[in-house]
C-alpha cells in the first residue's frame, strides 16, 4: 500500500486509458489550438484543469455523492451540461456554415480574430468539465475504490491520485493542442477542409449534449 492508496498500478492503468477516452474536454482544447494558436489551447486545458481539480475535491469530501441522494439536482445538472454542450455545438456549426458560404462566394479569406475577443477558453472549458454530472459520479465511484478507509491521512491519498490524474490529463492535452496547432496550418491553405473540419466537431457536440441528456445515475 502506498500512502493509503490499495492499488495505484491499477489506478494509474485505468487513468491512462480513461483520459486517452475522446470526450468534450479534450475535444474543445483541440479545436481551440486549432482556430486559435497554442496559447489559447492551454487556456482552456488550464480549465479542464481547474475543472477536474473541482470534481476530485467534491469527490473527496463526500459532496458530489448528494447527487446520489437528491435526483432532482442530477436532473438539473444533466440538462444544463446537455444545453450548455449543444450551445457550443450550435456556434460551431453556425462558424463553419459562414466560412463555406464564403469560399462558394469566392470572398477573401477572413482571419480568425484575436480569442480574447472572440471566445473565453478557460471559463468555456471549465463549464464543459464542471457541468457533467457522468464525470462527477466517475470521480466518486472511482476514486473511493483506490483509497484505504483505514488510513489515517485520506486527503493525501485524494492529493496524489488527483495529481496522477492531472499529469495524465496535461500529457494527453498538450499532445492534442500541438497536434491541433499542426492542423491550423494545413486549415489555412485549405479553407473547404476548415470548414468541414469545424463543422464536424460542432456535430459531435451536439451529439455528447443528447447523450448526456439521456444519461442516468445507474
Amino acid at each position: 500500500m502506498f500512502y493509503g492508496i490499495t492499488d495505484l498500478t491499477t489506478f494509474i492503468i485505468g487513468t491512462i486509458v480513461i483520459v486517452l477516452l475522446p470526450g468534450p474536454n479534450s475535444l474543445y482544447v483541440m479545436s481551440v489550438a486549432s482556430r486559435w494558436g497554442v496559447a489559447a489551447g492551454y487556456r482552456g486545458a488550464c480549465g479542464i484543469f481547474a475543472g477536474d481539480a473541482i470534481l476530485m475535491i467534491l469527490a473527496a469530501t463526500g459532496t458530489a455523492s448528494l447527487l446520489r441522494a437528491t435526483p432532482e439536482l442530477f436532473m438539473v445538472i444533466k440538462y444544463a451540461g446537455a444545453a450548455y454542450l449543444a450551445w457550443v455545438g450550435l456556434g460551431l456549426l453556425r462558424s463553419s456554415i459562414a466560412a463555406w458560404r464564403r469560399r462558394l462566394a469566392g470572398e477573401p479569406e477572413v482571419q480568425a480574430p484575436p480569442v480574447s475577443s472572440t471566445a473565453r477558453p478557460f471559463r468555456t472549458a471549465l463549464l464543459i468539465s464542471l457541468m457533467n454530472p457522468k464525470a462527477i459520479l466517475f470521480f466518486v465511484s472511482f476514486f473511493i475504490q483506490f483509497v484505504d478507509p483505514g488510513y489515517a491521512h485520506p486527503g493525501l491519498s485524494f492529493v496524489i491520485l488527483g495529481a496522477i490524474v492531472q499529469v495524465c490529463s496535461a500529457l494527453y492535452l498538450s499532445a492534442l493542442i500541438f497536434g491541433g496547432a499542426y492542423l491550423a496550418a494545413q486549415f489555412r491553405r485549405r479553407r473547404r477542409l476548415a470548414a468541414a473540419a469545424t463543422g464536424s466537431v460542432g456535430g459531435l457536440f451536439i451529439g455528447f449534449g443528447a447523450k448526456l441528456a439521456t444519461a442516468t445515475l445507474n
